[in-house]
């Protein structure tokens, strides 16, 4: 039994090279940039209007307001996307649409309702006096042709979408997204909506792995429920080991009679790196590889699943995939932590922030099988080994859960 230090060093030097791919704009959502993205123009590329008016010479508006208005001539209208090359001379204004090109002489514009309005043919009159640069986006302002837009490793999100749009990318380097195949096994395990017979439960590991998995980006190839006998695992497991870049055997890796994964693997020919972690729960972990395809074992008890999958598969995902897994916050504890002697100890629980500081509580939930300690948790929180359990005060290492807010 190995400690869980020593499982993540082993782990991290399995984890291959991310790949890259390129894939087009509209698909790229919660995928990694490979590349760093610089601005191919600058933006705005050109002078243009932030507002429905007039462009105007400032000189020409001085002293105007409501009670004693400047008549300048209309010339011309400009729409956005306009490429009609124009200039404004001493007492003329150009009607001119939001983003249209400012033309040349001009240097600001006069809002619409600081005006006469739109329904004029040849004059207009001027209520305001404008100061150079009003309502005019500047060439370069927002960025400059060569600046960086985004970093490489960044993950894509729709800002990002928007920002890769908006410079013409319709094509992007990511890194490939990490190809998993989960299975469950145990033959008292039923599909939730069909009907149990005595002795059978629901199978809640899968659709927990599957929205787990699916939240990291991570497309799934395989799916299932499987039984337990060794023909059904090795089917399974031959295709799966074949076309995943990660499998997940949830349950069948312990010592039981028919836990028969292990011995499955094996004849497969993965290699096993380690087998039970000094941790509570999850202690029968397994993790081996077969060529370039790593194999996670975790415990079929639902709260061991879950914790095993957060501590251990979520960094493989984001590391694998050219990300970062987020990092461990330190919270004080308001209430007494149940350390155990010899192992690492997870409990789900809840961190928040109090007075510019964080705190945390754990579930009163310790089975491994009490799923509903997840229930309104935000955070799994953790402790070394340790003979006494650890004091309200004691600044422990939180791990939080996918989408918490801290309140």
């Amino acid at each position: 039994m190995i400690s869980v230090k020593k499982a993540h060093h082993i782990i991290q030097d399995c984890i291959p090279e991310p790949r890259t791919v390129t894939i087009p704009l509209e698909s790229s959502s919660r995928s990694v940039l490979a590349q760093e993205i610089r601005a191919s123009f600058p933006q705005p590329r050109f002078d243009n209007s932030a507002m429905d008016g007039f462009a105007v010479r400032t000189q020409d508006t001085a002293g105007a307001s409501k009670e004693n208005s400047v008549e300048l001539k209309l010339t011309v209208t400009i729409k956005a996307g306009s490429r009609e090359q124009c200039k404004i001379q001493a007492g003329e204004c150009a009607r001119i649409m939001t983003g249209a090109p400012v033309p040349e002489g001009a240097d600001a514009v006069v809002m619409v309702e600081n005006t006469s309005g739109f329904n004029v043919e040849k004059t207009v009159e001027i209520f305001m006096q404008a100061k150079q640069g009003d309502n005019i986006r500047l060439a370069g302002e927002e960025i400059q042709k060569d600046e960086i837009l985004i970093e490489k490793g960044t993950e894509i999100d729709a800002g990002a979408i928007g920002v890769l749009a908006t410079f013409g990318f319709d094509n992007v380097k990511i890194f490939k997204p990490v190809d998993v195949s989960i299975f469950a096994t145990g033959d008292e395990l039923k599909d939730p909506g069909e009907p149990l017979s005595p002795g059978e439960i629901y199978n809640s590991n899968l659709p927990v792995l599957h929205n787990l998995i699916k939240n990291y980006g991570s497309p799934i190839i395989h799916a299932n429920s499987v039984k337990d006998n060794p023909e059904s695992l090795e089917a399974f497991l031959a295709q799966a080991l074949k076309e995943s870049d990660i499998v997940i055997a949830s349950g069948g890796v312990s010592m039981g009679k028919y836990d028969y994964v292990r011995d499955v693997l094996f004849k497969l020919g993965v290699k096993e790196h380690f087998w039970k972690v000094a941790q509570q729960p999850g202690k029968p972990l397994f993790f081996g590889t077969a060529e370039n395809t790593l194999i996670f074992g975790i415990p079929g008890n639902p709260v061991s699943s879950y914790i095993c999958f957060m501590e251990y598969i979520r960094p493989v995902l984001m590391q694998w995939k050219g990300g970062r897994s987020p990092e461990k916050i330190k919270a004080e504890l308001k209430t007494p932590f149940p350390a155990n002697p010899e192992k690492h100890r997870f409990l789900f629980g809840n961190v928040w922030s109090e007075n510019g500081s964080l705190f945390c509580r754990p579930t009163e939930k310790l089975g491994s099988h009490m799923l509903t300690s997840a229930l309104n948790a935000n955070a799994i929180l953790e402790a070394e080994p340790n003979s006494r359990d650890l004091p309200e005060g004691t600044m422990i290492s939180v791990n939080l859960l996918p989408g918490a807010v801290l309140t």
